[in-house]
């Protein structure tokens, strides 16, 4: 079956429409907006709108309405990937509905397209519309770099272009110098663009957040600044990320780094598990053999084995720098959440070995691992997300009158985060999703990789 057809079949199945009513019967409810859980409850959603939350044995179920078996089942706010990549370019309309279907397929309901292209302004809009099935879609422009503003009057100029083609936010790659930066900065302030990514060598973290950024990516810019005063290495020989630094990091500097990023306002979107992809600690082998990579082509997946089999070197890195990177870096996005400085759910997907709708859940391992709770993973990709975008009267919570934008999971997330990959099914723009119908699709994805 075309991947088209698929899909088109798929939104028929979706059960819910503008008139229709959907119940979660018996369903165990995390609304995130504590850390708390409600048994035993039934959610009615009306369009898509939740319009009753209440125990089980107290809301009615009007007739006709679909019903969803929630026995032993727990229901989410959906969650959102904040480091998200949307095919441009020359990409096919059938590999951009593939994709983001895989977003939706893991239960994001909501991506922050983090290098855009002027065909995802038309997907933005498409995705607001309940016949596409597709996350809510927040998206950046062209990125701003080295090459594409080499000059202050070239960043004017894109900056301008942006503003009026009508993209979220300005993303910012490397290479862009100190001076262009001041300008560009300036100019985004004047036109009500914020600034998102990474932080350019010649910027530094300090100016980032003075300026300040809406989101560092990657927590690019905290490992350069840690750089030892006596280290026979500076920061401004950083490679990807300073993973060739480790071994020359002071981490007392990590305290006065939160509470900078604190009193600055900017959120951080740590990205952790496409460092543990790349640095020493799995092999290739391993990450290939991986579920999803079913939904990445063979050519690709020796692109990627043969990016992460040159890391160290093309870094100049050891795999003793490596490591220690990595532990700093869990020990700052630890450091950040207790100092109340604000992080985002993203993993940077599709990216090497980080699959849609996947990478996702394995950054929210990542996150866990490097010291937040469950519920506090959780935060970062659902309430967090509608604090940053000031949508928290819409999304981000499950409550009477919000969005219907939810995932069921068949297991419970706040015992182990693992359990966010077990979804019995996605509810986007109040259609219900089931788990055979987003099964069904998948299928059909992955067949048309292999062929």
């Amino acid at each position: 079956m075309l991947p088209s057809i698929c899909l088109a079949l798929l939104l028929c199945s979706a059960r819910g429409s503008a008139d229709s009513t959907v119940a979660f019967v018996d369903v165990t409810v995390i609304p995130m907006d504590r850390e708390r859980s409600l048994p035993h409850s039934t959610v009615l959603v009306q369009g898509n709108r939740i319009v009753k939350l209440g125990p089980a044995k107290e809301v009615t179920v009007p007739a006709g309405a679909v019903r969803v078996d929630g026995r032993g089942k727990f229901l989410i706010p959906g969650l959102a990937e904040m480091h998200a990549h949307i095919p441009g370019g020359q990409a096919s309309s059938i590999v951009m509905q593939q994709t983001l279907f895989l977003y939706v397929s893991g239960g994001i309901t909501t991506i922050r397209g983090m290098l855009g292209h002027p065909r995802h302004l038309q997907l933005r809009a498409q995705a607001a519309n309940p016949t596409v099935i597709s996350p809510w879609i927040y998206t950046s422009g062209p990125s701003f770099n080295g090459n594409t503003v080499p000059t202050v009057q070239s960043a004017l100029t894109r900056v301008a272009e942006q503003k009026e083609a009508g993209y979220d936010f300005i993303k910012i790659h490397p290479g862009i110098k100190r001076e262009v930066f001041d300008s560009l900065s300036a100019a985004a302030q004047r036109a009500g663009l914020r600034l998102a990514g990474h932080v350019p060598l010649e910027v530094g973290l300090q100016r980032a957040l003075e300026v300040p950024y809406a989101s560092i990516d990657h927590l690019d810019g905290y490992v350069e600044a840690m750089v030892r005063a006596d280290s026979p290495v500076s920061s401004s020989e950083s490679q990807l990320f300073g993973l060739n630094l480790g071994e020359h990091l002071d981490e007392s500097r990590i305290p006065s780094l939160v509470k900078a990023t604190k009193e600055a306002g900017v959120w951080n979107v740590p990205t952790q598990t496409l460092m543990e992809n790349l640095a020493p600690g799995v092999s290739a082998e391993a990450l290939a053999r991986r579920p999803e990579m079913r939904f990445v082509s063979p050519d690709m997946l020796a692109e990627w084995a043969q990016e992460k089999g040159s890391i160290l070197s093309e870094t100049g890195s050891s795999a003793e720098s490596a490591r220690r990177t990595l532990a700093v870096r869990r020990k700052l996005i630890r450091a950040l959440h207790a100092g109340g400085a604000g992080l985002l759910l993203g993993s940077d997907a599709p990216q090497i070995y980080n699959v849609p709708g996947y990478s996702i859940h394995r950054e929210l391992e990542a996150v866990v691992a490097a010291g937040l709770t469950p519920y506090q993973a959780l935060e970062t990709g659902t309430r967090n997300v509608a604090i940053y975008f000031g949508t928290l009267a819409e999304s981000g919570t499950i409550e009477e009158g919000k969005r219907a934008d939810l995932v069921l999971l068949e297991g419970n997330p706040l015992s182990d985060i693992r359990n966010t990959s077990r979804r019995a099914g996605v509810m986007l723009h109040g259609r219900w999703l089931s788990k055979d119908a987003i099964e069904s699709r998948l299928a059909a994805i992955a067949e048309a990789v292999r062929n």
